[in-house]
């Protein structure tokens, strides 16, 4: 960890890392010469066997083969989008994409229709490349129908045919490309609205995610299990890129199954499982309920918010090692803090780490962008080489994230200490204002999650004609609980909170209504609320 003393909360870049400008390409070539015969990607299928695999040679060679085909057809700059779940043809792509000069615009295999045509129109995608198949899902008919009258049209192209995938290579050559240029659009997850694309270039994806594995000592030798989707930072850039840039080995899980990926464990050995937080519960419980012995795992490592001590502790329990975790958002290639293997106590459980390698990160006031002291909340900003070039054909909304200064707003309230550890204590969206008092919905839940019989809870605020707002809060109840009234509950959080931040109303949920890449979306809640669906 790092060793500060900070007078304030602001921690200034730390170079303790390696930091090299380079492509996708540049990296690639690199891990093919050094460690050719390496494995470099496994695919664990969906009952859990492995399936095809590759060599860092191999890998190579299919991702020259892919953006070959990929240059014959469009011209550079072109966006090409990519429908499908985690499969090795969507890494090809991702690759072939890069060494091709190409940007690749990540699809959600779950967007209907309409959602669909929203990326395609809104990136301007000039193709679309899918997986037939997802999760039991046919995606060329939703495809065809979003492709309607967008350019994406001319060429609708299935990545598990491979005759059409790779077809078309001629004598065309791959194209050089420079490490600050644009190579992928993502769309944000949507938490609190309209979704916008975000524009990443390869630099800032090679050196974040290869800092973020420097961290944890991922190295050759190591492999790292996925199941995060590939549509999402979490997957193609934290999982393919940071085990790319370390000579690592990727074992993508094709379909999430708990009882499969826990079988794998005790097969493969992987050193590495990553995964949100109700992956990692997911597995532990299937673990548990099989006697499947997971203790392989050397390092958990899940993203989003802060870790609940009970998952912390189940994952002691089960795997022998804590869960470490990164906190990001697409708009950072995406991390911005992170735990260190060394972590301990409340540092594991109530921070997100400290900040990653060579990037500036303060907390400053939602009042006027100054820093604030320590422990003083304010909202979570970082400046640095793995920031967005922008939203794309949106300048408003990039102001509005970038300031004047080059701070990227996060949105995230938080503190820092003068260790430079981060605790997240709220959204500045989702801040509850009742009657003129700011309520932070991450404190009522934090405390909310000590009840045993409580497994999940979010918390929002719904219309109120006194207050202005009230807080609701959502609950799911733990496995094997019994349900407690609604006066159990007052009591309990009265015995931890002051009484303002007393929900008003309780909600039994058996799902929460999630993202793409698994975080509850509280205006759908709010929403639904307001409009009586939980009466």
């Amino acid at each position: 960890m790092y060793t500060l003393n900070l007078t304030q909360a602001y921690c200034p870049a730390q170079a303790d890392t390696e930091y090299r400008e380079r492509t996708i390409e540049q990296v690639l070539r690199e891990q093919a010469a050094e460690r050719g015969d390496a494995k470099a990607l496994r695919e664990l299928l969906a009952d859990g066997t492995v399936g095809r695999e590759w060599t860092f040679t191999e890998l190579l060679r299919d991702a020259e083969r892919c953006g070959r085909a990929l240059a014959a057809r469009h011209q550079a700059g072109t966006r090409i989008a990519i429908m499908g779940g985690n499969c090795p043809e969507w890494v090809m792509v991702q690759l072939g994409a890069a060494m091709a000069g190409l940007v690749l615009v990540t699809v959600n295999p779950s967007f209907t229709v309409r959602e669909v045509r929203y990326v395609l129109e809104q990136s301007g995608a000039g193709a679309v490349y899918y997986q037939p198949n997802v999760r039991g899902n046919a995606l060329r008919p939703v495809v065809d129908e979003a492709a309607v009258g967008t350019a994406a049209s001319d060429f609708i192209i299935d990545i598990e045919d491979h005759a059409e995938l790779f077809s078309g290579l001629g004598d065309v050559e791959l194209r050089a490309t420079k490490p600050h240029d644009v190579c992928m659009i993502q769309y944000t997850s949507g938490t609190t609205g309209f979704p916008k694309g975000v524009l990443l270039h390869q630099h800032g994806l090679v050196q974040s995610n290869y800092d973020v594995f420097a961290r944890w000592d991922l190295g050759p030798g190591k492999t790292v299990m996925c199941p995060f989707p590939l549509f999402h930072t979490a997957g193609s850039a934290v999982c393919v890129l940071g085990v790319l840039t370390h000579g690592a080995t990727l074992l993508l899980v094709s379909v999430f199954d708990p009882v499969a990926v826990a079988k794998a464990i005790e097969r493969e050995q992987p050193e590495v499982l990553g995964g949100v937080s109700t992956m990692i519960f997911a597995v532990i419980e299937a673990a548990k309920a099989t006697a499947t012995d997971v203790s392989a795992v050397q390092q958990v490592i899940s993203g989003g918010a802060m870790v609940q001590p009970e998952l912390n502790r189940a994952a002691q329990e089960v795997f022998g090692v804590p869960i470490l975790i990164v906190y990001g958002q697409t708009e950072t290639s995406p991390a911005i803090t992170a735990a260190w293997p060394t972590d301990t106590g409340t540092d594991l459980t109530e921070t997100i780490g400290q900040p990653c390698s060579h990037m500036e990160v303060a907390i400053l006031s939602p009042a006027d962008a100054s820093v604030c002291a320590v422990d003083e909340q304010g909202e979570i900003c970082m400046r640095g080489f793995n920031m967005m070039v922008g939203y794309n054909d949106n300048p408003a909304a990039t102001a509005e994230t970038i300031d004047k200064d080059g701070w990227l707003h996060t949105g995230d309230l938080g503190t820092m200490c003068s260790r430079g550890y981060v605790r997240i204590t709220g959204r500045v969206k989702e801040m509850i204002i009742r009657g003129g008092e700011n309520l932070f919905p991450a404190e009522i839940e934090a405390a909310l999650l000590e009840h045993p019989a409580i497994a999940e809870v979010a918390c929002a605020g719904v219309p109120d004609e006194k207050w202005g707002e009230i807080v609701a809060c959502f609950m799911r109840m733990a496995e094997g609980a019994e349900r407690p009234d609604d006066d159990a509950l007052k009591a309990f959080i009265r015995e931890r909170l002051s009484p303002q931040k007393t929900p008003a109303h309780w909600v039994w949920l058996t799902e929460f209504p999630l993202t793409g890449s698994g975080k509850i979306q509280k205006f759908a809640l709010a929403e639904a609320f307001a409009k009586g669906e939980f009466d």
